[in-house]
């Protein structure tokens, strides 16, 4: 049986209890998931961003409008091609 590690920090966010908080594996992106006893809620106690900042996007954008292929831009900034269609879908609005 896994004992509930006490910490005052880690609150479940169905509940709002801090006691009976036990861990629970990690999800895909390594972070550390817990799991509630009371409510028998899973959440990720801190959670990472895997977004790409507003300038970033910004930047990728530019470099699109200035005439290089949506391909060139993933390449030239280390991300997917379809990272910058969906930016660029999103920004024309269609």
């Amino acid at each position: 049986m896994r004992v509930a590690k006490e910490n005052a920090a880690r609150r479940c966010p169905q509940c709002g209890k801090a006691e009976k908080q036990i861990n629970a594996g990690r999800n895909r992106s390594g972070t550390q998931r817990c799991y509630c006893n009371d409510c028998g809620k899973y959440y990720t106690f801190e959670p990472k961003r895997n977004a790409y900042d507003e300038e970033t996007r910004k930047q990728a954008l530019k470099i699109y409008y200035s005439g290089v292929s949506g391909r060139k831009v993933g390449l030239l900034m280390g991300m997917s091609k379809a990272n910058v269609y969906n930016w660029i879908k999103k920004n024309t609005g269609k």
